[in-house]
C-alpha cells in the first residue's frame, strides 16, 4: 500500500491546480492567503501577479483577471494583504517607514515580499524561469507605483492602474508623494534616477476625474491634483519638465566638452572624468525618456 501511495504521488501533477483556487504560501515567515488562476492555454511561461484595491478583495481581481490569464496563457497570482497586518503604512506605502515614522530595514518592507512570493510560486510550479508581470489597481497600483522606487522585482513590467496619488521624483514633497523627509540611502540622485529607469507604467481613466468615498484628500495629494487622472497628467509633466532639463544639460555638457577637447564628445577620446561625465549624463536623459515612454498618458 505504501508503494502504491508513493506512486500515486510521484504521478500527481505539480504546481497549481488549474481552474481557480486559493492557497496558503509562506512568504519570509508571513502567510498570505493567494488566490490563483491557472489557464487551460498555461504552458508554465508566464504569470501576472495581481494587486488588489483597498477593499482587499483579491479573490474578485483573481476573478476580474481571468481573461488576461485565457488571453496570455498566464498563471493568475493575487495575493491578499488584509487590513489588520497590512494598513495602508505597510500596502499603498510599502513598509518603507515604520509604525515611529522611520525608516524601515529593507527586509521589512512590504515590497521585499514580493520577489520572494515570486519565487515560492515557481518553486510550486517546478518553472525556475517562469517570467512575471505585475499589474495593480487603485490602491494596489499604489503600492506597485512606489515599490518601482525601492525595490527589484524581477518582473518583466510594473504597472499601476488609477492609482489614488502619485510618488513624484522630488524631495520636496513627503515620502508617498515624494521622497522627502526620507534618508539619504532613500532619496538620493541614483534614487530617483533608478525610479525613473524603472519598467513601470501608469494607466489612468480619463473619467477617474473627482473623489469618491476612498479619495485621498489629504494636502499633499491635493497639491499634485483634484482627482486621479488630473494627477496622473501633472506626473507627465513633471516627468517631461525633467526630460527637457536632461536635454538642456546634455546640450550645455557636449558644448562645453567640445571646446576643452577640440572635437565632438562622440569622436573624442577625453579623460576618464569628462567620459564618465559623459555617461552619467546621458544615463539621466535615457532614463527620463523611458519613464515618459512608458507613461503612456495621451
Amino acid at each position: 500500500m505504501n508503494g502504491l501511495l508513493a506512486l500515486v504521488a510521484l504521478l500527481a501533477p505539480a504546481g497549481i491546480p488549474f481552474g481557480a483556487s486559493t492557497i496558503e504560501v509562506e512568504v519570509k515567515g508571513v502567510k498570505l492567503d493567494v488566490y490563483t488562476y491557472k489557464p487551460e492555454a498555461y504552458k508554465g511561461e508566464r504569470m501576472i501577479m495581481v494587486f488588489h484595491g483597498v477593499l482587499r478583495n483579491a479573490d474578485e481581481y483573481r476573478d476580474h483577471s481571468k481573461g488576461m490569464g485565457d488571453r496570455f496563457g498566464a498563471l493568475i497570482i493575487a495575493p491578499k494583504f488584509d487590513a489588520e497586518r497590512f494598513p495602508s503604512r505597510r500596502y499603498q506605502y510599502g513598509g518603507i517607514l515604520n509604525a515611529e515614522r522611520k525608516a524601515a530595514p529593507p527586509e521589512e518592507w512590504t515590497y521585499a515580499l514580493i520577489p520572494a512570493l515570486a519565487e515560492e510560486i515557481r518553486k510550486l510550479e517546478e518553472k525556475p524561469q517562469l517570467k512575471y508581470w505585475i499589474i495593480g489597481h487603485s490602491a494596489g497600483g499604489q503600492f506597485v507605483a512606489r515599490m518601482s522606487a525601492f525595490q527589484a522585482t524581477g518582473a518583466e513590467r510594473h504597472v499601476a492602474a488609477n492609482p489614488g496619488s502619485h510618488l513624484f521624483p522630488t524631495r520636496d514633497l513627503p515620502f508617498g508623494y515624494g521622497f522627502g523627509n526620507l534618508p539619504e540611502e532613500l532619496s538620493s540622485d541614483d534614487v530617483l534616477k533608478r525610479y525613473l529607469a524603472a519598467p513601470l507604467t501608469i494607466y489612468l481613466g480619463t473619467a477617474d476625474n473627482g473623489p469618491d468615498q476612498y479619495f485621498d484628500s489629504s494636502e499633499n495629494a491635493m497639491k499634485q491634483g483634484e482627482g486621479r487622472y488630473q494627477r496622473g497628467k501633472e506626473l507627465g509633466r513633471t516627468l517631461e519638465a525633467r526630460l527637457e532639463e536632461g536635454k538642456a544639460a546634455m546640450a550645455e555638457l557636449r558644448s562645453r566638452l567640445a571646446v576643452a577637447i577640440g572635437s565632438s564628445v562622440e569622436d573624442a577620446t577625453s579623460p576618464d572624468d569628462l567620459r564618465d561625465a559623459v555617461r552619467r549624463t546621458r544615463s539621466v536623459g535615457s532614463a527620463i525618456q523611458e519613464a515618459v515612454d512608458t507613461l503612456r498618458l495621451g
